[in-house]
């Protein structure tokens, strides 16, 4: 079965940086079909998708809010999917989920919350002013 933990949220002033890593298993990683990514929900907030990578490292999306700013990445013999994110800012504070999208074929609208099957429990980053 498929199953996605994430780790690495904290609390951390604006400006600083940290790194949220999400430990996969249950399918093939390492596979241009297969995709992971990272989505954010604030309180109040619709969760919004944050970046994603399909797992063989064929091709790799940015929300424009956090372009140049966060870098997902893979260790495939760790079968883990990372964001670095610096330079954060107050209204990056959310809950981020870890989530795998499965046997993509075709077109890929990584967008489309609907399309990611697979859901880890969340890590909360709190960024203060």
């Amino acid at each position: 079965q498929v199953q996605l933990v994430e780790s690495g949220g904290g609390s951390v002033q604006a400006g600083g940086s940290l790194r949220l890593s999400c430990a996969a298993s249950g399918f093939t990683f390492s596979s241009n079909y297969n995709w992971l990514g990272w989505f954010r929900q604030a309180p109040g907030k619709e969760r919004e998708g944050v970046a994603a990578t399909s797992t063989g490292g064929r091709s790799t999306f940015y929300a424009d809010s956090v372009k140049g700013r966060f870098t997902i990445s893979r260790d495939n013999a760790k079968n883990t999917v990372y964001l670095q994110m610096n330079s954060l800012k107050p209204e990056d504070t959310a809950m981020y989920y870890c989530a795998a999208a499965l046997s993509v074929y075709g077109l890929f609208r990584w967008s489309d919350q609907g399309r990611w099957n697979y859901w880890g429990q969340g890590t909360q980053v709190t960024v203060s002013s």
